[in-house]
């Protein structure tokens, strides 16, 4: 009986990951996630009011292109709405653009509040209001105003 050799080569490097190398990775990922979850979750107040101002600082910029090309800011009764819409009624935008100066839904603050809009009678600037988590005028803290003004 002749027996039969057959040639296995040893493979020298191996492809893909092992076991061990897997569950490091996933410990990794694991720490990192515990880590900025332990920094977030207790300040979630915090959080909101910076993306308030953030959403504030971005009105407040498609306002500024509002401005620029058609000469002024909304007026207080067409409000924010003129970033998403050609406003109607006095005075019409003469170089309201082809795309909205704002895309998307009109954004609520992070406490599902409304933005307030009005003109500063003293500077004539925009003014954007968020009353924050009470949703009332005024406050200290976290329950302050955050005002476009005060960014």
């Amino acid at each position: 009986m002749k027996l039969i050799k057959r040639n296995f080569k040893k493979q020298s490097k191996t492809k893909g990951f092992t076991l061990l190398e897997m569950l490091v990775v996933v410990l990794i990922i694991g720490l990192l996630v515990t880590i900025v979850v332990v920094n977030v979750a207790h300040r979630p107040d915090e959080a909101r009011v910076k993306a308030a101002k953030a959403q504030i600082a971005q009105i407040s910029q498609a306002l500024d292109m509002y401005n620029l090309d058609n000469s002024q800011y909304p007026t207080e009764a067409q409000g924010l709405d003129a970033l998403w819409e050609k406003p109607t009624g006095f005075p019409e935008p003469p170089a309201w653009g082809p795309q909205p100066y704002m895309r998307g839904k009109k954004p609520t603050d992070p406490w599902g509040g409304d933005y307030h809009y009005s003109i500063d009678d003293e500077t004539g600037m925009p003014l954007i209001i968020s009353y924050g988590a009470k949703g009332e005028e005024g406050g200290d803290g976290i329950e302050a105003d955050i005002r476009s003004d005060e960014l």
